[in-house]
């Protein structure tokens, strides 16, 4: 019947006690319509919609639907709680014409769990501190459907294109695979088209939002280019909450540092450090630290630590650099890098997984006029949210997940057992899925 009780993981991260999270957030929408006039409560809208990116089925309710008409059950109210599945239409409009505050609200709780439980400590990167990496991406656009809270491109001919698109910071660490999203930050128009919002300015709100949910905020933030700037570099540093920081620094952008790096290294005033590894490729490390980020008077002092990676016949295989408030050492630069390096996993582990392995991030699953476009992305979010603390911690879904060579596979053998049976709780569907009926044998057969 699946894996043992201590190998499930605390029963605060199962997942029934994580959709009861997920609930009780739902449950705060104010519904204004009239009580006579509610064919379909709100909760169930929600908790529907997170239900269909929960299994990735954008046709999930069409089928459930059919389960209720012949049995008056379905699992839909089994599994996730939903009483009456809406249509589809009426499913969107209501989502559209309600805040999703909400929905951006049940992050932290689940968060906290992991803190409580003890199971974010796997991503311990210093044994105070995580990686929290921070990358925009856009997960809709069109030349026709819009909305106010759409960012807008004007072309020379006349053209526009509206866009959605997100600043999302995530939990990560170099040596795993799974990533602990946090809440994201929007990067939309809240007054019209007029005043463009921007990704630089959504990471100062996501920033300033971090002080105010932690107390003491455990986190290095990690980022390209466009965050190795002294405004933002000054916020990090404000106040007693200072937050660290490893931030990509290039020569196109940063001229004055890289020439007074340049002038260091004329002086041999740079220290250094190669590794050769079992490979045979070379890592060689070049640092300084407390040199000006740039040539202005009140200019941040900061640590530069420059890297490459070179293959066994010569050639250059990665080179970056980077500045960091973090100390430099011999001993500190390897994991100093390391950590700057883990950058890529909020691509490949995150928006990679979220747009091309099943979650679909990028398909237009509702646009709507105000809410819904939003909405849906935190409800898809969530569901990637579930699935990477189900791969950190219970051993039944990962049983069940480790029997398939792809994620979509194993989505797709849900889905067909969504469709053929009814369960009564999501244990269930794991433990069909670890231990599927047998047909009958020959001699059970009877003969004709």
């Amino acid at each position: 019947m699946g894996g043992a009780e201590g190998t499930r993981g605390p029963p605060e991260l199962r997942f029934s006690a994580l959709l009861g999270c997920l609930t009780q957030q739902v449950g705060r929408f104010i519904d204004t319509r009239q009580t006579t006039k509610v064919k379909y409560a709100l909760g169930d809208c929600y908790l529907s919609a997170f239900a269909m990116f929960y299994l990735q089925d954008p046709s999930l309710l069409e089928f459930q639907r059919r389960f209720q008409d012949t049995l008056q059950t379905n699992n839909l109210r089994t599994v996730f709680g939903v009483q009456s599945i809406p249509v589809d239409s009426q499913l969107r409009q209501l989502i559209d014409s309600h805040d999703h505050a909400p929905l951006r609200a049940a992050f932290l709780p689940v968060f906290q769990r992991l803190t409580d439980t003890g199971m974010l400590t796997a991503f311990q990167f210093t044994p105070d501190r995580f990686l929290l990496t921070l990358d925009g991406s856009q997960y809709f656009g069109s030349s026709r459907l819009q909305c106010p809270r759409c960012l807008v491109k004007e072309h020379k001919d006349g053209r526009r294109e509206y866009s959605h698109q997100i600043l999302q910071a995530t939990v990560v660490h170099p040596d795993r695979r799974q990533v602990v999203p946090l809440t994201p930050e929007f990067i939309s128009n809240e007054g019209g088209w007029q005043k463009q919002d921007c990704e630089i300015n959504a990471a100062k709100r996501l920033i300033t939002r971090l002080r105010a949910e932690y107390p003491q905020p455990p986190f290095i933030i990690v980022g390209d280019g466009l965050y190795s700037k002294q405004p933002f570099i000054q916020l990090l540093g404000q106040g007693e909450q200072a937050l660290h920081f490893i931030l990509v620094a290039k020569p196109a952008d940063h001229k004055d540092l890289f020439a007074n790096i340049e002038g260091l290294r004329r002086g041999k005033l740079l220290e250094g450090k190669t590794i050769v590894d079992a490979k045979g490729r070379r890592h060689v490390y070049e640092w300084v630290r407390e040199v000006a980020l740039n040539a202005s008077p009140n200019s941040p002092m900061v640590n530069f630590l420059h890297y490459w990676l070179i293959n066994k016949d010569g050639k250059v295989g990665y080179h970056n650099s980077w500045i960091t408030d973090l100390p430099l050492n011999q001993d500190t630069v390897p994991w100093v890098t390391r950590g700057g390096r883990a950058r890529w996993k909020i691509e490949n582990e995150s928006f990679n997984t979220l747009k091309n392995q099943g979650y679909h991030l990028e398909h237009n699953f509702g646009h709507g006029r105000q809410f819904l476009s939003e909405a849906l992305f935190l409800l898809n979010l969530l569901a990637f949210f579930f699935h990477q603390i189900f791969e950190l911690v219970d051993e039944l879904y990962q049983q069940a997940r480790a029997g398939f060579s792809a994620r979509r596979e194993f989505w797709n053998a849900v889905r067909n057992a969504f469709r053929m049976f009814l369960f009564v709780d999501w244990d269930q569907v794991l433990q069909r899925i670890n231990s599927p009926p047998l047909p009958p044998f020959p001699s059970d057969i009877p003969s004709l």
